[in-house]
């Protein structure tokens, strides 16, 4: 097990460039399922997510192939079973559901695991793909869905409670693809990852429609082909390192970035007082003198996303004033909290509500890094603490996150990987 110590002080400046979307990459890895041909998938990001699904495919009989970035996929003779020794690492491993029942009629996957930040139920998947004639079934720790009369379209309405869901809009989106008539998604997530996801649907010979919106219609196909594609720039890597800009940079350009996927988190900053400048896929931005504290509620896309919320959260604990951050999506994803108040940070919590008040400056001290982004957020924090920042259980960032460090320290910061 390794931990990352950052040493705080280190002006970040220079530019870095943002790899392929990991949210984007695990559904259309796992629609590759679909078909019997080779598909390519380009820009898949090296982090251990990516690298539990290329592992839980294979476990399913295809034949998987990386090299540089480029992974290739042939499903030709796969089986219906998801091991629990490797779905249980993470929870989008769920999304192989979907195109599992859709190209052979069942599916046996094990509950997910992943990152615990909440309450984060199956229910949606599961009610949907019953909708279009699925018999679900929970039996030792096992989902086990068959279709033994196939997969019918229909009418699905998937609104939760705490919004839309993007893994289970995916799951349904892959198994209306080989359904018998058309399937319409109401509620559906429009994430730029589900956007992505329907894409590569489409350039296999999906017939879907309204992508991007709350309303998709996916038109029932006889099979699909294989295909190539490139994944999208990764929204959240892009947003972590903006951040990292405005808390510790001179002045620092994110490359290979789609500025339209990350309007809300623009204006939180601006209305912070950041300046952000975007010209075509580079954005630039860096700290300021003056920063005030601003108000933050974390929504389904296009509002601000849940998985930014820690990475501010850090930015604000150091901004002059009173900021408020209300997580409406995962309403207990605030484990960050504490280890940046072990920092030096003033972070009080009611409910779903972080009230910060803005301190000097934070300390470097031992931190718990509880999961992705919450570690994000701890090594943010670590660039402008005073001392060194030691970020133990360093497996969750790289669950994320490709090379982190040494991005940053191409920008300049202060950090080393130790044996914990």
């Amino acid at each position: 097990m390794e931990k990352l110590v950052v040493t705080g002080g280190a002006e970040l400046n220079g530019s870095i460039s943002v790899s392929g979307s990991k949210n984007a990459s695990l559904p259309i890895l796992a629609a590759t399922l679909l078909t019997r041909e080779p598909c390519t998938i380009r820009r898949v990001p090296d982090v251990s997510d990516t690298n539990y699904m290329l592992q839980i495919l294979r476990s399913l009989g295809a034949e998987v192939e990386r090299a540089s970035g480029t992974v290739t996929v042939c499903a030709e003779n796969i089986h219906a079973d998801a091991p629990y020794d490797l779905v249980r690492k993470m929870r989008a491993s769920i999304c192989v559901m979907g195109p599992l029942l859709a190209r052979l009629l069942e599916a046996r996957v094990s509950l997910p695991g992943g990152c615990v930040i909440g309450d984060r139920p199956v229910d949606l998947h599961l009610k949907g793909l019953a909708e279009l004639g699925a018999d679900v079934s929970v039996a030792g720790g096992d989902i086990i869905i068959k279709a033994e009369n196939g997969l019918h379209g229909k009418r699905v309405h998937l609104f939760g409670k705490h919004g839309p869901t993007v893994l289970g809009t995916d799951n349904l989106i892959m198994a209306a693809t080989l359904a018998k008539g058309t399937t319409i998604i109401e509620e559906a997530a429009c994430e730029p990852e589900v956007t992505d996801l329907v894409e590569f649907l489409n350039r296999m010979g999906a017939k879907i429609h309204g992508a991007g919106t709350r309303t998709i219609t996916i038109e029932g196909v006889g099979q699909l082909h294989g295909a190539d594609h490139t994944v999208i720039p990764d929204r959240i890597e892009a947003g972590t390192f903006v951040i990292a800009a405005a808390m510790a940079g001179k002045k620092v350009t994110v490359r290979r970035a789609r500025a339209e996927h990350l309007e809300s988190l623009f204006t939180v900053l601006r209305e912070s007082g950041y300046k952000i400048d975007v010209d075509g896929d580079r954005i630039t931005t860096g700290r300021i003198d003056n920063p005030t504290g601003c108000e933050l509620i974390t929504e389904p896309y296009p509002g601000f996303p849940t998985d930014m919320q820690a990475q501010l959260t850090s930015l604000f604990a150091t901004v002059p004033g009173i900021s408020v951050v209300t997580e409406k999506i995962f309403p207990q994803r605030f484990m960050h909290v504490a280890e940046l108040n072990r920092m030096g940070a003033n972070i009080q919590l009611e409910g779903a509500t972080a009230i910060i008040k803005g301190v000097k400056k934070l300390s470097g001290a031992p931190v718990m890094a509880s999961d992705l982004r919450a570690s994000a957020a701890l090594v943010l924090a670590g660039l402008c603490a005073d001392g060194e920042t030691e970020i133990n259980r360093l497996y969750h960032i790289d669950r994320g996150y490709e090379h982190i460090d040494e991005k940053l320290m191409e920008l300049g910061a202060n950090m080393r990987r130790e044996k914990a």
